[in-house]
């Protein structure tokens, strides 16, 4: 699809020049279509979460499920671009919601208030979701599998000596298949909505499986938007800040479905 919109437009050099421009507005996390998310937006969110969920007293920090596990920037960037994509997507071939997510479950998963705006951002897309369809399971390629282990080590869930064939008979069952057409589903509907993330961000995945731990390792994962690029971007173009590398196991959360 973007291809073809490439097509349509070279042939206007001026149109094509102001696309790229508007594009990479340094104030702006992402675009979904003409939609876009402020950095302001994301700012917001990660304020309200460190309101509500303070940091924990010494008596607290003895008793480890009560600590929160704060959204990073990217994490809160991968909800509110997917957020709209389910929006567009939903209202454009009238799906429905099939369960109604509780803020409350998705704030214990993570030790948060409920009350957080961004736990119930999360909560509401959870609940777009479910109303996506979501085709047969998908067997898993050789080199997903080869993926899918190596995440599980870096999660500390498969040993270290253990190979991917021996692996992937633990892993490779019902529960992968289902997310790997989930992850199909909602990649296509990504694809169809023109998303365009900043690259401070990029590579950006929504997790749609992960292995779970003090901070979650993304198994299955939607991508967002352009892979990472090392080429050279428009001086407009905010540098990466140190803090979002620390963020990169923080795309992870509650697998969808």
């Amino acid at each position: 699809m973007r291809a073809r919109r490439l097509v349509a437009v070279a042939s206007v050099a001026v149109g094509l020049v102001a696309l790229s421009a508007c594009r990479s507005e340094p104030g702006v996390a992402a675009y979904i279509g003409d939609h876009s998310i402020t950095e302001d937006a994301v700012t917001a969110l990660i304020d309200d979460a460190r309101t509500k969920n303070p940091a924990p007293t010494e008596e607290d920090a003895a008793m480890p499920g009560q600590q929160p596990r704060l959204p990073g920037r990217s994490e809160v960037v991968s909800v509110l671009v997917l957020s709209e994509v389910c929006e567009r997507v939903s209202a454009a071939e009238n799906y429905r919601p099939q369960n109604v997510v509780d803020p409350a479950q998705i704030a214990q998963g993570v030790g948060m208030n409920p009350e957080t705006e961004y736990v119930r951002r999360t909560a509401e897309l959870y609940s777009c979701l479910s109303g996506i369809p979501v085709g047969e399971p998908v067997a898993p390629t050789q080199q997903e599998l080869t993926e899918l282990v190596n995440a599980g080590k870096r999660a500390g869930a498969v040993p270290a000596e253990v190979t991917v064939e021996e692996a992937a008979g633990q892993l490779d069952g019902e529960q992968l298949r289902y997310a790997l057409a989930n992850r199909n589903s909602l990649a296509e509907a990504v694809e169809a909505y023109d998303v365009t993330v900043n690259p401070r961000y990029r590579p950006l995945v929504f997790p749609v499986l992960s292995f779970s731990g003090a901070t979650p390792i993304v198994a299955v994962g939607v991508p967002l938007g352009e892979p990472a690029s090392t080429a050279v971007t428009d001086v407009s173009t905010p540098k990466p800040q140190p803090a979002d590398h620390a963020d990169e196991g923080d795309h992870a959360g509650h697998g969808h479905g």
